[in-house]
C-alpha cells in the first residue's frame, strides 16, 4: 500500500492559476483537492500502462504524524478504480 501526502498543494495550484487566483485558494477553491485529483488522473494513465489494476482513494482527515503514525478519521473525497481495457 502506498500513501502519498502532497505537502506543498497551495504552492501548486498558485504556480497554476496566479497571483489573481491565489486569493481564492481555501475560500472556493481547495488546492488540496484539485492537486489530488489531477495526480489521480495521471496515476490512472501510468497504471493503464504499466498493466497495474488499482483502488485510488482521496480522503479528507487522515494526517501524518511523525514517520510511524497516521491519525484518522477518514473522510472519502474522491475513488476511482483501474481497470485494464480489455483488447
Amino acid at each position: 500500500m502506498l500513501i502519498i501526502e502532497v505537502t506543498n498543494a497551495r504552492q501548486v495550484m498558485r504556480k497554476r492559476i496566479g497571483r489573481l487566483g491565489d486569493r481564492l485558494i481555501g475560500k472556493v477553491v481547495d488546492a488540496e483537492a484539485e492537486v489530488e485529483k489531477a495526480l489521480i488522473q495521471e496515476m490512472e494513465t501510468a497504471f493503464q500502462e504499466f498493466g497495474i489494476e488499482a483502488r485510488i482513494v482521496s480522503v479528507q482527515g487522515p494526517k501524518l504524524v511523525d514517520r510511524d503514525s497516521l491519525e484518522f478519521p477518514i473522510n472519502i473525497r474522491a475513488e476511482r478504480d483501474v481497470r485494464l481495457n480489455e483488447e
